[in-house]
């Protein structure tokens, strides 16, 4: 059983609600069970000198502390921390031991931030397709395992430039970099790992498609950096993720169509959010 302590701190009396001086001056019984002290023992243990006497001429400093217990089960906070660090996801299960920091480093057991990239690109790839024909599915391979390697690369960018704050946040605390499963020289190593098979897929693309796909990283690489200056860092991450959008009609025909792909890529900056 979880509790929290309340602590209400009043200087004169007529800046109290009538309905909580009532309640601490003792004259009615509480309606909360919760507050009540024959129900509850953190209650019942105020002492007398801890009673409420309502004095409107004295200046007082008057604290009261009231133990608020929750239910037995736990916060949906407490429930996602605690299965976080006692489920083994299949990176555990399948992988080799030398190989699962850097797994969990590209979040590859959290796939849906892949999804989020990779969307983008198959909607364009196909809006791109000739009319009665299948779109490109070499096309939307090349771009799924583009959007895993990137999406990947961005969670490594980020890990490497927070690992000093997640290990004092009970959430992150536990990621590879932060909690010293792998070093920083470890962290930028793999992120080099991951841009080089990146460029790889790039090569297969045509010019404009290479010249938009490296411009991508300039987002990629300054999105970790928008939480410490703004409040809408989720904002520029549509910027980045829906970049296929724009990327997956150039892969197609060789140029873009803004017409067509920029209510795209803003209607997936939007959905994003």
């Amino acid at each position: 059983m979880s509790s929290f302590w309340v602590s209400c701190v009043f200087r004169r009396s007529r800046f109290l609600k009538p309905s909580l001086s009532l309640l601490l001056s003792g004259n009615n019984k509480p309606s909360n069970p919760i507050l009540n002290p024959k129900l509850n023992p953190h209650i019942a243990k105020l002492t007398n000198h801890d009673r409420w006497v309502p004095n409107s001429e004295q200046n007082f400093r008057y604290v009261w502390v009231a133990s608020i217990c929750t239910t037995p089960s736990q916060s949906s906070v407490e429930k996602e921390t605690s299965s976080s660090n006692e489920k083994s996801s299949w990176i555990d299960l399948y992988l080799p031991r030398q190989a699962r920091a850097y797994a969990k480093l590209a979040r590859l057991d959290k796939p849906i931030g892949t999804w989020l990239l990779a969307w983008p690109c198959m909607w364009s790839i196909t809006m791109a397709a000739p009319r009665g024909h299948f779109p490109d599915f070499k096309m939307m391979a090349l771009f799924g395992c583009g959007a895993l390697l990137l999406r990947g690369a961005g969670c490594t960018v980020n890990d490497l430039l927070d690992r000093d704050i997640d290990n004092m946040v009970e959430r992150t605390r536990l990621r590879p970099v932060a909690s010293g499963l792998l070093t920083p020289f470890q962290g930028l190593s793999f992120l080099g790992f991951q841009l080089l098979l990146g460029l790889g897929i790039l090569l297969q693309l045509n010019n404009f498609s290479r010249i938009l796909g490296a411009s991508s990283l300039l987002l990629v690489f300054s999105y970790p950096l928008m939480k410490r200056f703004t409040f809408w860092p989720q904002a520029y991450l549509g910027l980045t993720f829906n970049w296929g959008a724009l990327l997956g009609w150039a892969a197609v025909k060789g140029s873009l169509d803004l017409a067509v792909v920029f209510p795209m890529y803003i209607s997936g900056v939007f959905w994003t959010l």
